[in-house]
C-alpha cells in the first residue's frame, strides 16, 4: 500500500494591521476624510453601537467605530476601493458587507427623524419665518423646495422609469431646507422620470403636514415653477406684471435660491451623491442619500464646515432644466393663483 499523503497544514490566516484613524490623525484630518470631527464620529457610533456590534469574541471584527468610519469614507469620497486602501484593514468584500450592515442601521426611522423634522409647532415656525425674511425681506416662509436627480446605474428592474429628461437613470429627490442650510424634509425613493410636481402631491407633506392643517396658517413654502400654487406653496410669476409682482419675484428668487445653494453644499459634503452610484437595488441608494441628509444635519449641529475641494472650486449642483411649467392657468385650480395674487398686492406693493 501506498504511503498516506501528509497533512497539509493550514496557512495561519494574515490581517492587515489597522489604522486607528481616531487616535492618529487630528480633527482636520478626520474632516477631509469622514466628514466628522473625532466627537463626531462618536457620536454617530453611539445612535447605533447596539445594532453594529458584534457578538463574537474574535480579534479581528471591526468594531462599531470602525464601521461608521468605513461608511463615512464611502459617503465622501463614493469610491469604495479608497476605504480598504486607507489602511482601515477590511477586505473589499468586507468593505461592502459593513456599508450594508451600517447603512441599515442608520437609515432607521427612529434615527433620521431624531435629525430630520419638519417645523410644525408655533415656536419652531416662527423662529424659521423670522430666519427666511432676513435674506430679502420675503415673509410667512418656513422652508425652500427642489427636487434633485442623483445618478444611479441601470436596475435591472423598472429600467426605463429611472431615465430622466437628461437621458440618465435616477432616483428623483424631493427636499426642503430652512434659511440655515439644513434639511427638514426628504423624499427619497421615486425614479428619475418622476416629475417634481407628482413627488410632491403624494407626499406626507401635502396629504397630511399642510392637507390636515398640521402647519399654523400663514406659512409658506417657496418652490420654482415647476410646481403648482397653492395658499401654502408659493411659485414665481412667469411674466410678472411691474409693481407687486416683479417685486415678488425678486424677492422670491433670492430667497429661494436656499435650497439650490443646500443642495450644492449636500453634494459637495459627501461626494458619492455627485457621481452615479453603482449599487443595487434602487431602495439601497435611497439609503444613501437618506443617510448623508441625516450626517448634513449633524454637522450643521455641530459646526463641522465642508473641506474645500482639492481643486479649490466650490463644488456646485448640476440641475437638469427647469421641469415644464404648470398648465396654463385655465387648467389649473384657480385658489393657489389668487392667493399669490393677493400675497404679493399685500407685501411687495412697494420696493423692499
Amino acid at each position: 500500500m501506498a504511503a498516506p499523503a501528509p497533512l497539509r497544514q493550514r496557512r495561519p490566516r494574515r490581517f492587515r494591521e489597522r489604522k486607528d484613524v481616531l487616535h492618529d490623525l487630528d480633527d482636520g484630518e478626520l474632516i477631509k476624510r469622514y466628514r466628522l470631527d473625532r466627537a463626531g464620529i462618536i457620536f454617530v457610533t453611539d445612535l447605533v453601537r447596539g445594532p453594529l456590534t458584534n457578538p463574537t469574541g474574535r480579534n479581528q471584527v471591526l468594531t462599531p467605530e470602525m464601521k461608521i468610519i468605513v461608511l463615512l469614507r464611502y459617503l465622501a469620497t463614493g469610491k469604495m476601493q479608497l476605504c480598504s486602501m486607507d489602511d482601515l484593514g477590511p477586505s473589499q468584500q468586507t468593505v461592502s458587507q459593513v456599508i450594508t450592515e451600517t447603512l441599515m442601521a442608520l437609515s432607521s426611522n427612529a434615527i433620521l427623524t431624531q435629525f430630520i423634522t419638519f417645523p410644525i409647532t408655533p415656536h419652531e415656525t416662527q423662529r424659521k419665518i423670522v430666519d427666511f425674511q432676513q435674506i430679502a425681506g420675503f415673509p410667512g416662509v418656513i422652508g425652500a423646495i427642489d427636487g434633485t436627480h442623483v445618478r444611479i446605474s441601470a436596475p435591472s428592474e423598472f429600467e426605463g422609469e429611472y431615465v430622466n429628461r437628461k437621458g440618465y437613470h435616477s432616483i428623483n429627490v424631493q427636499v426642503i431646507f430652512d434659511a440655515k442650510y439644513k434639511i427638514t424634509d426628504i423624499v427619497a425613493k421615486w425614479p428619475g422620470s418622476v416629475h417634481d410636481a407628482r413627488i410632491l402631491n403624494e407626499s406626507s407633506l401635502n396629504r397630511v403636514v399642510f392637507g390636515r392643517g398640521m402647519v399654523p396658517d400663514g406659512c409658506h413654502l417657496l418652490g420654482d415653477s415647476g410646481y403648482p400654487s397653492k395658499k401654502w406653496l408659493l411659485t414665481p410669476y412667469l411674466r410678472p406684471q411691474p409693481g407687486p409682482q416683479s417685486n415678488y419675484n425678486k424677492a422670491h428668487k433670492i430667497t429661494r435660491s436656499v435650497v439650490e445653494r443646500g443642495i450644492g453644499q449636500l453634494k459637495r459634503r459627501f461626494h458619492v451623491l455627485h457621481g452615479e452610484i453603482r449599487v443595487q437595488p434602487p431602495s439601497k441608494v435611497c439609503q444613501i442619500i437618506k443617510v448623508c441628509a441625516m450626517l448634513h444635519n449633524i454637522c450643521k449641529d455641530r459646526n463641522i464646515y465642508i473641506p474645500a475641494a482639492e481643486d479649490d472650486e466650490e463644488e456646485v449642483d448640476d440641475p437638469l432644466p427647469l421641469q415644464p411649467p404648470q398648465p396654463p392657468a385655465a387648467q389649473r385650480p384657480r385658489e393657489g393663483l389668487l392667493y399669490r395674487d393677493e400675497f404679493a398686492d399685500l407685501h411687495f406693493r412697494n420696493d423692499n
